[in-house]
């Protein structure tokens, strides 16, 4: 068994054919399968159940398949690491959560563009719960979520904070009165969100819980919802400024323990850290340095 032999199987498991593997690994079927086949008589268990229809992992496969995975992200990072030179260059991919994207990082995108001309950099969003699975997986070299993250596997470095607010119809302006209403329903992200959960959990420190919940996919969709009257929010209060007083929404002010939140930049600990990105927590983390003169660990 060498590492082409667990690149191919893994990419046989995760494509579910011989075929499928072949042309991706840019080879005809009759290597992948020759391959397949002496691993398994190596091995001496059978890796894959073969059909009509492809191939699927038999439970000795599934037994292989994280040390595969590990083999072939070990390999990626040795190419990147034997060509990477000290000059930011190549594909960068990070994470973000909406909001701090929407207020926080066009300023620092664009001058990391500027300064970096040569990395390819690519900004997925998502919750804090998503994007920190994404980094676990190596998908992402590292994302902005909300803090704190405790993960052995993960190091954070301490970015930006937010205050948030509660969000309700114009009409609402007594807390008090707006959560006592019985019919009171909150507007939220998908499972995984942050805020979500913030908002879930200041409710039920005030005894409210089992409230109805509206999903929604996009922040505008939930301020849409909020002004319209269909329930109550939790965000960042710098997000809706424009909101607020273009008189859309009512704003109310939380207590400093439920409005401040940390936004934390994660990356594995274990990962390669490219000049790319060592570039990019460099600028997040001097964003902060300039903000209040020192530096996130």
């Amino acid at each position: 068994m060498d590492a082409k032999d667990l690149v191919t199987f893994e990419t046989v498991a995760r494509l579910g054919g011989m075929g499928r593997a072949a042309r991706e690994l840019n080879t005809v079927q009759s290597n992948v399968t020759q391959r397949m086949r002496r691993l398994e008589a190596g091995l001496g268990v059978t890796l894959f159940a073969r059909s009509r229809s492809g191939a699927r992992l038999t439970a000795a496969g599934e037994r292989l398949m994280p040390y595969a995975t590990r083999i072939g992200v070990l390999l990626e990072e040795a190419t990147r690491a034997a060509r990477d030179d000290g000059a930011p260059n190549g594909t960068l991919t990070v994470g973000s959560l909406e909001t701090t994207a929407a207020l926080r990082l066009s300023p620092l995108l664009a001058a990391y563009a500027r300064d970096y001309p040569k990395v390819d950099l690519v900004l997925r969003t998502g919750t804090t719960a998503e994007l920190i699975e994404r980094v676990l997986d190596r998908e992402l070299e590292a994302a902005l979520v909300c803090g704190p993250v405790s993960h052995p596997d993960l190091i954070t470095t301490r970015v930006f904070e937010e205050d948030l607010a509660l969000l309700s119809a114009p009409a609402e302006r007594s807390v008090a009165r707006l959560l006592a209403r019985p019919d009171l329903r909150i507007i939220v992200l998908r499972a995984g969100c942050s805020y979500r959960q913030r908002l879930e959990e200041l409710l039920a420190r005030r005894g409210i819980v089992g409230l109805r919940r509206l999903e929604f996919g996009t922040l505008e969709a939930i301020l849409g919802a909020v002004a319209a009257g269909l329930g109550i929010t939790l965000l960042p209060r710098a997000l809706v400024g424009p909101v607020w007083r273009g008189g859309r929404v009512a704003v109310h002010r939380l207590p400093a323990a439920d409005a401040r939140v940390q936004t934390v930049l994660v990356q594995r600990r274990d990962a390669l850290r490219s000049s790319a990105m060592s570039a990019f927590h460099d600028l997040v983390a001097g964003r902060r340095r300039s903000r209040d003169g020192t530096v996130g660990a």
